[in-house]
């Protein structure tokens, strides 16, 4: 190794943030294991290379003795003398064993070293990246399907979706670009390992946020998602400006907002639900597209007892309960249902 070398080095420090020092430490750490390798591993030995030159030295580390009794570890007080006119009993000499031929270890072990870390610092940095983007939506390209996880490229770095965070009712096919949720980052020994989710509620929440100004900017706030992924979504918005309709913000001019999320969603219902502090009346608008006629409050079992004209009853509770199940996940609230006319209920 030579200069260039050390120049290279400085080079990579700058450019990918991998310190000269740590490089060259390691590298001395993994010539140790090369020279014991190929020349006997019995020795204490020490390899330097020189920080400005780049050239690479091995020194036997041995104690000086009187009674010699390991001559790979220890050295005769005469013969140490001879290297090193102050030495005395007890002390540890370096003496330079560099072999001829080292030097060509020396460049593919850098070559290994070097390599290593460089992999090493770029996965750190796809992790500082990502690890400060839980909760975030990306976009990327279906790559290959692993068992049953579909395997996403984003590019720097591929990302798993789990057949738990999938949508049923969605077909992933190879080159497909779909955006998925940031589930959880982790630092594994093979690098960063990113789990990302269709199905979560977050993802309905950051695409609303992309999509509707009104959200992004802190006008409009969501309160609240309820979500059966790939069937139906219920959110909850607040508009902080009166003057502001928080529902007509997110359906969007000729209703474009809320259909681009559709869409993305391929095909899952949204009902955009205006929040209000009155729980009886976020409660009546929870169930929409139902109306209601009467809410009934039990403060103390966090029971809401909903009327609705007859043939308003079949909307009200939805599809295999659907629609009452989803109001009741939104509001935090447990939900009876029953017509004006009967007796029967139903309740999510």
């Amino acid at each position: 190794m030579n200069i260039e070398f050390i120049e290279a080095i400085e080079q990579l420090e700058k450019e990918k943030g991998i310190s000269k020092e740590v490089l060259l430490e390691a590298l001395e750490a993994s010539l140790i294991s090369a020279y014991k390798k190929n020349y006997g591993s019995a020795q204490n030995v020490a390899v330097n290379i020189d920080r400005d030159t780049g050239e690479v030295k091995v020194f036997s580390k041995k104690t000086v003795t009187d009674d010699v009794k390991d001559p790979l570890l220890e050295i005769d007080i005469e013969e140490a003398s001879t290297l090193f006119p102050t030495a005395k009993i007890g002390d540890v000499i370096s003496i330079e064993v560099t072999p001829r031929k080292f030097g060509r270890i020396a460049a593919q072990t850098a070559k290994q070293v070097v390599m290593q870390r460089i992999r090493e610092a770029e996965r750190n940095i796809i992790y500082e990246e990502f690890s400060g983007r839980e909760t975030d939506i990306v976009t990327g390209v279906v790559q290959r399907f692993d068992k049953k996880n579909i395997i996403i490229d984003l590019g720097k770095i591929e990302v798993v979706l789990p057949p738990n965070e999938q949508i049923p009712t969605e077909n992933y096919n190879q080159g497909d670009r779909i955006k998925v949720y940031i589930l959880e980052v982790k630092k594994t020994t093979k690098g960063p390992q990113i789990t990302v989710s269709r199905s979560h509620p977050g993802l309905v929440k950051r695409l609303f946020e992309l999509e509707v100004p009104e959200i992004f900017e802190g006008i409009v706030e969501i309160k609240g998602i309820a979500r059966e992924a790939g069937s139906r979504t219920k959110i909850a918005v607040y508009s902080k400006n009166e003057n502001v309709d928080p529902v007509g913000s997110c359906v969007g001019p000729k209703g474009a907002r809320v259909q681009a999320i559709v869409e993305e969603l391929k095909g899952e219902k949204i009902d955009i639900i205006k929040w209000d502090k009155n729980i009886s009346t976020f409660i009546s608008n929870s169930l929409s597209p139902a109306r209601v006629l009467e809410v009934a409050i039990e403060e103390n079992n966090k029971i809401a007892r909903v009327k609705v004209a007859e043939n308003q009853l079949s909307l009200a509770i939805g599809k295999e309960g659907q629609n009452a199940r989803l109001a009741a996940k939104l509001t935090g609230w447990k939900i009876d249902i029953k017509s004006e006319n009967t007796r029967g209920d139903e309740s999510a």
